[in-house]
């Protein structure tokens, strides 16, 4: 397997985790909350989505999955455009009650996309700096990673988090 064939399947995995995460999830699981300040499963996931879209957009030199294809309207969350989640409050946490199948949707999307991109990503290219406002200077390939790491953690947050409500 080469570099896009192991990008490619750490992002399905990705994908993978948030279908089963969301797989016959209930309303009242998917917007509540461990503690009044947790992160619920439809904040994680449309965060975790978010991300991926900016930063695959921001190295492939494209618009985002979020504006190009609509989802921003469709959301309709009280939030800019460009928000991804970093920074957010509690409240704005809470704000995020989009439906499931919809956030699906937009996952799906945002994979289709990467995928994409992921395959016209050379050996080459995964050196090539793409953020200067760090020491060192992040890579391609580092900048990868981190939406690779970030987006599991994520997923696997929500996984957490409805499996503990399940119990209750």
């Amino acid at each position: 397997m080469d570099h896009r064939g192991v990008l490619i399947d750490g992002f399905e995995r990705v994908k993978e985790t948030v279908h089963a995460t969301l797989d016959g999830v209930s309303d009242d699981a998917f917007t509540a909350r461990l503690d009044p300040e947790a992160n619920t499963i439809a904040w994680l996931v449309w965060h975790l989505a978010r991300v991926q879209d900016d930063h695959i957009a921001g190295v492939a030199g494209s618009e985002q999955v979020h504006t190009s294809a609509g989802f921003a309207a469709r959301f309709g969350l009280p939030f800019d455009d460009g928000d991804i989640g970093y920074g957010q409050s509690s409240d704005d946490v809470a704000a995020v009650v989009a439906p499931a199948d919809l956030l699906l949707e937009y996952v799906d999307a945002v994979h289709d996309r990467t995928v994409d991109y992921l395959r016209g990503v050379s050996a080459e290219d995964l050196d090539r700096v793409v953020d200067e406002n760090w020491d060192p200077p992040v890579t391609l390939a580092v900048r990868l990673v981190s939406v690779l790491s970030d987006d599991l953690q994520h997923a696997g947050q929500a996984a957490y988090v409805r499996g503990v409500l399940e119990r209750r």
